[in-house]
This record gives structure tokens, sequence and C-alpha cells, in this order.
């Protein structure tokens, strides 16, 4: 039987053995199963190997699931094997009559046996089965017509084979001739004209003897193609699994991705609700106000209007009612123009627009810059770089940064964050890592696994992945001793001596160094020192972009800028020179070519007693992305 099909394990690719059955319903080896989850073992219950998931759909069971053997997968397979059922518990052996071809479980047959070659001297149709076969006459014989070859002297120098059903084979298709020989040179079956013409002084050995001697190394080339295919179907395995794994987790977060949407649609929607709210009761409470001021000034202009009819329609000879109409008119009158209220010189609801609008444009803004993220493309650099103007804004005096005025807010930043985790592979062997996140400086030395990317000679680590484009910002809190935070190449070698491999002391690194005493810069083996006080949260900001790396101190939400490395632009003719400093000549002459690699996160704790974390930013980055 084959390794596909229903009856075949996915793991292993084999016939099932010890066959036990998932909930899912996938049906897998016991042993396979043991091994995949090593702290389950066979029949076992759930320990400390985390949930387990169905190699196949990566559907996940409690931990008290048993693994026990499927017994009448087990015996329907041993009947397809055609072995009759295992004794044990289960269904009493099948009676002697069963019938074993037609029976669904039956084994499958065994291929007929080839039909004999037939004789080319017997009459067609009445042919016998032949004995041998003639190279050389090109036809095969049975027993009666093989006499000739037998007394006949002129035949008896013909070449006879065991029978051949297809004898042009065994000709050189150049020259017609039996194939007789073999080349070792060129591995080909030759005849007699070649092996004296195109194959001269080449090794040539007769068929029959090079096969026994291939005969001879067959086990082996057949023990190398188990082992190949063994690899193979291990290799077919993981590539299964790794296939269900992306899928599954395409499927995950694109679920996760449409729920994220309609709540932000949600959000949207309650948002037009209350702004419509909003134009609704600013309506509702002007509209009211006018509307009685109209009222008003109507009944007030129906007064007046009565009371002049009136004063019309009074005798000339009635002094008493004219004096009367009159005053009654006299009073509307006054009444009448009093001053109303007059209208609003601003509606209450109009900037209502103005604020949809906003939002329209945050919305559309942030699903740029996260996009072009998401891409790794270069997004909303021009923030950041005015952000960081302050740090390079009078080329006369590259150092004047870090002043209490160059502060910016963090939730700007926390749109770039970068979630950095430890790479232990890395670690030094006197590094003691907490988790991916904290790393402590010890006196005794750590038994780490033999790694091709560890630091041997210095005390440092570097983070996972590797930045090549975009922009990234990650915090560190330094709770102890003397530390440097920085970047450093990915290609650079981790068996650099002391001197050369350090953090800031070569061309592939820079960074931000606390010594106990005041912060300083490094790069390529200078300091430049920094004024700032200390301040434990230390905010990184890589901009690949603008080929910059930046420093800020954190505290209370503000970001206060320590030192923004980057090279100089071209002095303007005409412009007055500055004061040499080397430290900025360096990075004028070096600092862009380190962005011609790709970079990593970099730490290094200088002191015995030196303590760092990376500080956690997933929570504040959901925290902005809401408020925004």
């Amino acid at each position: 039987m084959d390794g596909s099909g229903p009856f075949s394990c996915p793991i292993c690719l084999e016939p099932l053995r010890e066959p036990v059955t998932l909930p899912c319903g996938h049906n897998f080896c016991l042993a396979c199963l043991g091994a995949l989850w090593p702290h389950r073992g066979a029949g076992g219950t759930g320990g400390s190997g985390g949930t387990a998931r169905c190699p196949l759909c990566q559907e996940p069971f409690p931990d008290g699931l048993q693994l026990r053997k499927n017994h009448t997968l087990s015996e329907l397979l041993q009947l397809r094997q055609g072995s009759g059922p295992s004794k044990g518990p289960g269904p009493e052996p099948s009676a002697p009559n069963t019938p074993e071809p037609s029976a669904p479980c039956a084994p499958e047959p065994w291929p007929a046996a080839p039909e004999p070659v037939p004789c080319d001297a017997c009459p067609e149709g009445a042919a016998l089965p032949a004995a041998l076969s003639c190279l050389s006459c090109l036809a095969s014989f049975c027993p009666a017509h093989l006499g000739p070859h037998e007394r006949s002297p002129a035949l008896r120098g013909h070449r006879l084979v065991p029978p051949l059903r297809r004898l042009e084979e065994s000709l050189c298709p150049r020259h017609l001739r039996p194939l007789e020989h073999y080349c070792r040179a060129e591995r080909v079956c030759l005849c007699q004209a070649c092996a004296a013409q195109e194959h001269r002084g080449h090794e040539l050995v007769p068929l029959e003897q090079e096969r026994a001697l291939q005969e001879a190394e067959q086990p082996k080339v057949l023990s190398a193609v188990e082992d190949c295919m063994d690899e193979l179907g291990a290799g077919i395995a993981q590539s299964r699994r790794t296939v269900a794994l992306i899928k599954s987790a395409a499927v995950a977060e694109r679920e996760r991705v449409s729920r994220l949407c309609a709540e932000a649609v949600a959000t949207l929607q309650r948002f037009q609700a209350e702004v419509l709210g909003f134009i609704d009761e600013g309506e509702a409470v002007m509209l009211g106000r006018s509307q009685d001021d109209l009222r008003r000034q109507e009944g007030q202009r129906s007064r007046l209007s009565k009371a002049r009819h009136n004063l019309s329609q009074v005798p000339e000879a009635d002094s008493v009612s004219y004096l009367q109409e009159l005053l009654a008119l006299r009073l509307a009158l006054e009444e009448g123009c009093s001053p109303g209220p007059g209208p609003p010189k601003e509606l209450s609801f109009t900037k209502s627009s103005q604020a949809v609008r906003a939002v329209k444009e945050l919305l559309a803004t942030a699903c740029t810059s996260q996009w072009e993220q998401l891409r790794g493309l270069e997004s909303d650099e021009g923030g950041l770089q005015k952000l960081g103007a302050e740090a390079e804004a009078d080329l006369q005096d590259p150092d004047s940064t870090g002043h209490p005025e160059n502060e910016a807010p963090r939730d700007y930043f926390l749109k770039f964050a970068y979630i950095v985790d430890l790479d232990s592979d890395t670690a030094d062997k006197f590094l003691q890592l907490f988790g991916t996140k904290g790393v402590k400086r010890v006196l005794c030395p750590i038994n780490y696994p033999e790694s091709p990317t560890r630091f041997t000679h210095c005390e440092q680590v570097l983070g996972e992945g590797a930045l090549d484009r975009g922009t990234y910002y990650w915090e560190v809190e330094i709770i102890e001793g003397w530390v440097s935070v920085g970047v450093m190449a990915e290609d650079f070698s981790t068996k650099e001596p002391y001197d050369r491999g350090r953090l800031g002391r070569n061309p592939s690194s820079c960074c931000l160094q606390w010594n106990g005493r005041h912060f300083s810069v490094w790069f390529h083996g200078l300091e430049a020192p920094l004024p700032q006080p200390f301040s434990p949260t230390v905010g990184i900001c890589l901009e690949y972009a603008d080929r910059a790396l930046a420093f800020y101190a954190v505290r209370d939400g503000k970001m206060s800028l320590l030192r923004r490395l980057k090279a100089s632009r071209p002095r303007r003719s005409g412009a007055p020179a500055s004061p040499t400093d080397p430290f900025q000549s360096r990075l004028d002459s070096h600092f862009a070519g380190l962005f011609a690699h790709r970079l990593k996160p970099a730490f290094f704790l200088e002191s015995v007693d030196a303590h760092l974390q990376i500080g956690p930013l997933k929570k504040s980055c959901i925290s902005v992305l809401k408020r925004r």
C-alpha cells in the first residue's frame, strides 16, 4: 500500500500503525502523535506542552484528551492487508467461508503475471511460448523451433537470451546490432561497432559483468532511496502542517480584521448619530426662540394696525373717543417699537461639518499611514523630520540639541511603534534573559546552546528581526547599571574582539550610553557627551528614509530630544564655516553608510549590575489608535 490515501498517516505518510482518531475526525499513528506532542505521550494526558492542536486542521483540544487506539479502523486495515483481524478486544474473527476477493475490505489482487512471449516461428494463432530470443535473428523461438540454432554450425554463433518481447530495444539504434558492452565512462550500453569507434579507449565490460556489479550495489541504492523517501515524507508532513497553519492563521486574521473594521464602522455610525442629534437639538432650541420672536412681532404689528384703523373711524365731534383711541395707538406704538432679540450672530451647530471633516481627514491619513507601514513603505516621514528639526536647526552648532523646548507628544511616535523581542541566539553567556523583554548581566556564565550568531567577547544581545525601510520606534527602561542602547548592522560579526565588537565602537553600530554620570552617544569609536539629566525611559526612533537615529528622554507622555544622529547637509556656498566638531565630522563621513545594511536593535550591558527592560508599547499603541 502506498503512503497516500485514507488509510495512511498524514505525518509519516505510511500505512496507519495503531491508529487513533482525534475529535475532529482525522486519523494518525499513535506513535506519530506521541512524538508530535512530547508532553502527552502515548495515551497520556496533557502536560506542560500547551494546548494541543490537530496537525491538519489546527483545531485545539483540551489538555485532558487521551489518545486511544481505534480498534475498528485497525481491524479494517489488517483485513485490507490480508492478515485478518488481530487477537484482542473487538469483534470475533470472521468465518472460514468469508469470501476473500469479493469482500469490500479484501486485499487488493496482485497484478496479473505478464503474458509469455510467443514463438515467431509457430503458426499464427497457435504460437507456443518462446524459450529463448535470438538477438541476431531478431526473433523468439519455442523449444521445437530452437533446434536449428542448436544443430547448425552457422547459427551456433548467434547470441541467445531469455525471451524478450521487444527485441528492437536490445539493438543499437545507430548500427542495428546487438548491445553487448557497457561503457563505464559514459554509462551507456554499446554494440560492437560503437565500442570500436566512438568509445575506443574507454573502460568497456560485458553487460552481464556490469549487471552483476550493479546488482551487488543495489541494496545500497535502495537503502539510500528509502532514506531519501523518509526525508521527503517528513518534509511533506512538515509542509502540510505549515500549509494548514498558514491557512488557519489567515482565516483567523481575516476574522479579526473584519471584526475590527465592523467596530470602526460602528464607531463612525455612533459619531454620525451624535453629530446629527447635536444638529437636531441646536435646531430645535434656536428655532423655538426665533419662532416665539416671530409670533410676538406679528402680534405687535396686528395691534398697531387695529389701533390705527380704530383712530381713523372716530367721528370729528367725538373728542372723548378720539383721545382714547389715540392713547391706545401710542401705547401700541411704544410696545411695537421695543427691540427684539434679533437674529443670532452664529448658529451653534454650523461647525458640525468641520468636526466631521476633521475626523474624515484623520481617518484617511491614519489609513494611508498604517497601510504603508503594513507594506513596509516609507510613510509620513515629514512629521518626524519636523519634530527632529531642532536637532539640526543650526548647522553651525550640531550639538544644539536636547533643550527643554525640543519636546514632542509621545502619542505621535507610537504610530511607528516596533515591538522588540530579544534574540536568545545572540545573547552573550554572561547575560541572563527574562522572557523576550528583560536582560541582566550576571557573574556566572549561562550554558546557552551553540549558535553562530552568539556574541563571544561582548556582553551584548540583539533584537529579533531586521529593519530595512520605514520608521521604527521602541523604548527601553534602564533599571540599573551602565547600559548602551542603539542599532547594529545585521551582517556584523559577533566574534569581533572586545575593543571592536562593542556597540558604537565600529562603523557598523551606534548607541546612546548611560555611564552612571551622564548620557553620551557613540559612533565609530568616537563619543559625544550630552548635558541632559538621567531619564530611566529612553525612546529610540530609527528613520530609514532620512538616514537618522534619534534618542529621546520619555517623561509623563512627553518626549525630550537627547540627540539626533544624522549626516549634515552640504553647506551652501557663502555660508560661514562652523567650528570643527570631530564627532559630527565622523557622522558626515560614515553615518550614511550604516543605512546601507539591514539594522537590528542592539543592547550592551557594560557594568556587572546592568539591567534593562524593553518597554511594552502594545497597549499604549492601541490606546493611541482608539483616541485617534
